[in-house]
């Protein structure tokens, strides 16, 4: 088979493959003796049926798939053998007709292919990139201690109503008239939940401060919520279009009061965090373990605004660079069919900036010698796994149950990807904090997210 290549601008290539009868025949003629040796066809025995015959059934379908296959396999070879780097797949060129097969060899296949932009990124100690320090201090341990114990907490009964804790009310709510009697066939909910803290309306919501069990508060759901419809109906159990009518007073008469109270901060509640294998006896040890796990973790946001400075940076000292827009764009509107070019013009120039990013981050990485291994994969997937537990609370997971919920993602396509991709940054990261000059800088909490805002 005959390759020939054309890119004179660099980045638009004209590949022309051309299949000549030699090239397929044998495979083809191989393939349809197979099907005899299967064939099973009325009035012929198995292995029986004349080649004529098998010929036109099958004769055709046969000779495509073996060319079909001959084009992937050599413009694959030619494209690894040449090292051009493909952007995407190879499309069918434009103004190509269709090659018709039936007819005598030789067959004529030309592809459009993108090509990447050249460049050449270097990152050493003479690139400077700042490396943000984030601050455990009491202030940040005090918010972890009272998160905590705000998860550890519960409800217990209460007297009256006070509006500065995070009481939960239960009473019976009853439609009113317009002289303030329960309307005859109106809305009526038992046992109804309300939280007064989350009234939008401060009128509404000081109606109810002081109250106590037993008392009747007679108030206004639609004034209350005045922009949530849906509030309104899920208290009133209506649907949200009824919520128009009943735009009028209720009363309700509170049944019961629950006070949330926190977890005291003892070894009850060290234990259900950390578990009782991590041997945290006073509020000083759990200080401390809490100030060790923040640290890991402001750790990795750290390396995260890092890898987003590293990647600005590298931007910058590469340049603005030329890609096949058309080609690129002829892509898009291939792979989004369903979303049309309105779609595509909306979203090229973001691509493309990722795109940018993906070869740079290539470059990068063949650079430092990262290379991505199954259990570069699985600790990603542990990683992701133990985030995804703490954000509940579950600081004492068994490594078992990391495993297999680790385990789980894994059996995912789509998970696999994202957890390569994590990979990749991680090592990455790793690598360049040695390579280029890290300018260090100590911050707090609010102001890093500040940073991360920007």
């Amino acid at each position: 088979m005959k390759v020939t290549f054309e890119n004179p601008d660099k980045i638009n290539g004209l590949m022309t493959l051309t299949v000549e009868e030699a090239d397929y025949k044998e495979e083809v003629e191989k393939t349809l003796k197979n099907y005899r040796k299967r064939a099973n066809i009325p009035g012929f025995r198995q292995g029986q049926v004349p080649m004529g015959l098998i010929k036109r059934q099958y004769g055709a379908s046969v000779k495509m798939d073996v060319i079909n296959k001959l084009l992937g396999e050599n413009l694959q070879k030619y494209v690894v053998d040449n090292k051009i780097q493909m952007l995407g797949q190879p499309m069918a060129a434009e103004g190509q007709e269709a090659v018709d097969l039936e007819g005598e060899a030789p067959y004529v296949f030309k592809f459009d292919i993108a090509v990447a932009p050249e460049f050449k990124i270097e990152l050493n100690d003479s690139d400077k990139v700042t490396y943000y320090n984030i601050k455990v201090d009491d202030k940040l341990i005090d918010q972890q201690v009272e998160m905590f114990a705000s998860r550890a907490g519960h409800y217990e009964k209460a007297e009256n109503y006070d509006p500065e804790q995070r009481d939960m009310l239960k009473g019976d709510l009853r439609e009113l008239d317009e002289k303030g009697n329960t309307l005859e066939g109106g809305i009526e909910v038992e046992a109804a939940v309300l939280m007064p803290q989350y009234i939008k309306e401060e009128a509404q919501k000081k109606l109810f401060d002081g109250a106590k069990l037993g008392d009747i508060i007679t108030w206004n759901p639609r004034k209350a919520y005045p922009e949530s419809d849906v509030e309104v109906s899920a208290l009133l159990k209506i649907d949200k279009e009824q919520v128009a009518e009943h735009t009028g007073d209720f009363s309700y008469q509170i049944t019961e009061i629950s006070r949330f109270v926190k977890a005291e901060v003892n070894k009850e509640l060290f234990d259900s965090i950390y578990g009782e294998a991590a041997g945290i006896k006073d509020e000083a040890q759990f200080r401390d373990t809490i100030a060790k796990g923040l640290k890991a973790q402001l750790e990795g946001d750290a390396d995260f605004k890092f890898m987003q400075d590293v990647r600005k940076y590298a931007e910058d000292k590469v340049g603005e660079l030329t890609f096949p827009e058309a080609l690129l764009k002829r892509m898009m509107i291939q792979n989004n069919q369903d979303k049309g070019e309105e779609y595509v013009e909306k979203n090229f120039e973001a691509s493309i900036k990722e795109l940018k990013w993906h070869l740079i981050r290539e470059q990068l990485a063949e650079a430092n010698g990262v290379k991505i291994e199954d259990a570069d994969v699985k600790d990603a997937a542990k990683e992701m796994a133990r985030a995804q537990f703490a954000q509940y609370g579950m600081n004492n997971v068994p490594d078992e149950y990391i495993e297999n919920y680790a385990n789980e993602m894994l059996k995912k396509r789509e998970t696999v990807d994202n957890l390569v991709e994590r990979a990749i940054d991680r090592k990455l990261t790793l690598a360049l904090k040695n390579v280029v000059k890290l300018t260090k800088k100590s911050i707090s909490i609010d102001d890093f997210n500040k940073k991360m805002s920007e």
